[in-house]
């Protein structure tokens, strides 16, 4: 599997002891919705939350990452798609199933179910549900474009009006999107390609109305012939 964020990680460590390395670092930068607490290794971000609560932001670290925070007076970088994470505290599945998010184009989206194939776990995806709600780097692991299996949009960490407006932000058509998902159509297909596509797939928005043909399922896109796009493998 080709993902951008794999480049961006350190190696998997995960038998080191994190406890001895540096303290780590917190502060207030921006993103894509505003200001967030950051918090910083030496090798990259590690954990991003609102900044509503400095205290509860520095416990949370504490408990899951074992390893306290410091606070940082230095100048710290906004934070996007292109920061740097060290998710080496984060277990192998895990790092999986960010990997596979990572690789979602900006402006489209993807079932748990398509994160779950990706990684080899096609049963998974209530683990993948449960490792996206605690995402430690949302905003730069951009589980926002992760959707129910019917196409809507679904919960979200930072509210499921932050989930819309990021969507949006990145050019996805959230009204085309949500007409699919009232008509139950799950799949677009080209009538002169054969070929089926996930709705936001940027293939499928190249479709016109002459020449779409939706599906409500896998299985009736196969039962009439097509088969998946292999740029947004719908698992077909």
């Amino acid at each position: 599997m080709s993902d951008p964020l794999l480049t961006r990680l350190t190696p998997p460590d995960v038998g080191k002891d994190l406890a001895d390395r540096v303290v780590d670092t917190f502060a207030t930068t921006t993103g894509p919705l505003g200001e967030v607490l950051v918090a910083r290794s030496t090798e990259g971000v590690t954990y991003v939350r609102p900044v509503d609560d400095p205290d509860g932001f520095r416990a949370e670290y504490r408990r899951r990452l074992g390893r306290p925070l410091v606070p940082d007076d230095r100048s710290v970088p906004a934070i996007d798609a292109r920061t740097r994470v060290d998710l080496r505290a984060c277990s192998s599945f895990e790092r999986d199933v960010l990997d596979a998010t990572a690789s979602i184009p900006a402006g489209q989206t993807r079932p748990y179910g398509w994160v779950a194939r990706e990684v080899g776990r096609p049963a998974a995806v209530r683990a993948v549900g449960t490792v996206l709600a605690r995402n430690p780097v949302p905003l730069i692991v951009p589980c926002h474009r992760v959707t129910r299996a019917d196409g809507s949009l679904g919960r979200y960490m930072l509210g499921e009006a932050a989930k819309a407006r990021l969507l949006a932000a990145e050019g996805a058509d959230l009204d085309r999107l949500a007409g699919f998902t009232t008509a139950g159509v799950v799949l677009i297909g080209s009538d002169t390609t054969g070929i089926a596509c996930l709705p936001s797939c940027h293939h499928a928005r190249r479709i016109t109305d002459a020449h779409r043909v939706p599906f409500r399922s896998a299985a009736a896109a196969r039962e009439a012939g097509y088969r998946g796009c292999l740029v947004c493998r719908p698992g077909m």
